[in-house]
């Protein structure tokens, strides 16, 4: 493997670091983006048991913000719920501006070295061929097709190790961004009913063993 790198020649150094920073990048978001700390379930049910029992004060908002995004989103909206629907869903659409900002966090990064990482690749390859082609006409023509053949397998690992850091990176950035948008769509449910729970429009599934 290290005979493979130093073959690639210096543009391998840039490739590698990218492929550090996206493996790095991955394994953030896919431990972040999960569901059951984004969302957690039957946290507006558990917000409700607060509301009917009296006991929403500012302790329980406050640990409503630090439970997840989701829960930051909710403690918005019930900390301007005496001003009106209006004002309450303008808190609400406030905080999940944030919380998305927060969630694409490293997402367009990732993009970056997926496009980036081909191109250096390319980039390595063309740099190769030339000096490989360089130092052939500088010997006078007298380079045989077996060395020529083996300098330009050498000139071709970097375009290699681009597309190996780069296909992966195209697929978790897509990936990472779709599991992103459906998280903001279950969030952007729970607010729904949040408003109209607290205005009186409808009930909300009660947490088992909350009944």
């Amino acid at each position: 493997m290290w005979e493979l790198v130093k073959s690639g020649g210096w543009m391998m150094l840039p490739i590698i670091l990218s492929s550090i920073a996206a493996v790095g990048i991955i394994a953030e978001r896919l431990w972040t983006l999960r569901a059951s700390r984004v969302t957690p379930e039957h946290l507006l049910g558990q917000v409700w048991v607060w509301i009917r029992d009296k006991q929403l004060d500012k302790e329980k908002l406050k640990q409503l913000r630090a439970d997840s995004p989701l829960g930051e989103i909710l403690a918005a909206g019930l900390a301007n719920s005496k001003h009106g629907r209006e004002i309450m869903k303008e808190c609400i659409e406030e905080a999940a501006a944030r919380v998305i900002h927060e969630l694409e966090r490293y997402i367009n990064a990732l993009g970056t070295i997926a496009a980036m990482s081909p191109l250096l690749g390319l980039l390595g390859t063309v740099l190769g061929m030339i000096d490989i082609f360089s130092s052939f006409m500088g010997a006078g023509m007298t380079t045989n097709a077996a060395v020529l053949a083996g300098g330009i397998s050498k000139a071709l690992i970097t375009t290699a190790s681009g597309l190996i850091v780069g296909i992966p990176a195209v697929f978790f950035h897509r990936f990472l961004q779709r599991r992103i948008d459906e998280l903001v769509v279950g969030m952007e449910q729970q607010a729904i009913k949040l408003v109209e729970v607290v205005q009186g429009d409808r009930d909300v599934e009660m947490p088992e063993g909350k009944a």
